[in-house]
């Protein structure tokens, strides 16, 4: 198992669509563990693989749940659907995001509060499960970035200006910019998990 950089906004593979996934082979279970432990060392609880520089349909997670799904998986070519966005505002502090390729940042986001997610776990065994409140957010979020989305591109008015703001004073949007899980400062200035709290933990997820 490796820890693999985590690649920055920017990056051409995080904003274009992933491949499916066509063989459940060695390759597969060396990079879903590859993304176990990139996510650990990140603190992050997903990961898709995009973020690690590789154009696959696969997303990993680590996040307790309410649902009867265990806590800690692998979803290959998964298909997410949602019930609908509340038409509330989203609040600073109970719907704040974040995304270990925007490190460090965090905006506001309102997004379905259910979401029905199928797939396979690494060996090609059907999943097929229903996620709610902050994991159903991870599930979205891990599944916008196989389809080349970000959180930061959903988000509406001032709070989309901030985040170009934020890209471009970090110096990010150009290829090639990394940070290393485990090397680098934590972004989110969480080096040990036992700082994490609840909601700090949900909050930079993948």
């Amino acid at each position: 198992m490796t820890v693999r950089p985590v690649v920055i906004t920017g990056e051409p593979v995080l904003h274009r669509v992933a491949a499916p996934v066509t063989a459940f082979d060695d390759e597969l279970r060396g990079l879903v563990e590859d993304m176990y432990e990139t996510m650990d060392a990140a603190h992050g609880v997903g990961l898709a693989a995009p973020q690690i520089g590789v154009g696959l349909r696969v997303f990993t997670y680590d996040m307790s749940n309410d649902d009867g799904v265990p806590a800690r998986g692998v979803v290959v070519n998964p298909v997410v659907t949602t019930s609908a966005v509340p038409v509330t505002h989203p609040d600073p502090h109970d719907d704040a995001e974040g995304c270990l390729s925007v490190p460090g940042e965090s905006f506001p986001l309102k997004r379905p509060l259910v979401a029905r997610v199928s797939g396979f776990d690494a060996a090609g065994e059907r999943l097929d499960f229903t996620a709610t409140g902050w994991f159903a957010r991870c599930m979205q979020h891990e599944f916008d970035h196989l389809n080349g989305t970000l959180y930061v591109d959903r988000l509406d008015g001032r709070w989309s200006k901030k985040a170009r703001k934020a890209v471009k004073a970090n110096g990010w949007g150009t290829p090639g910019l990394t940070w290393m899980p485990g090397v680098d400062p934590d972004p989110f200035g969480h080096d040990d998990l036992d700082d994490l709290d609840d909601h700090d933990h949900h909050e930079h997820v993948g």
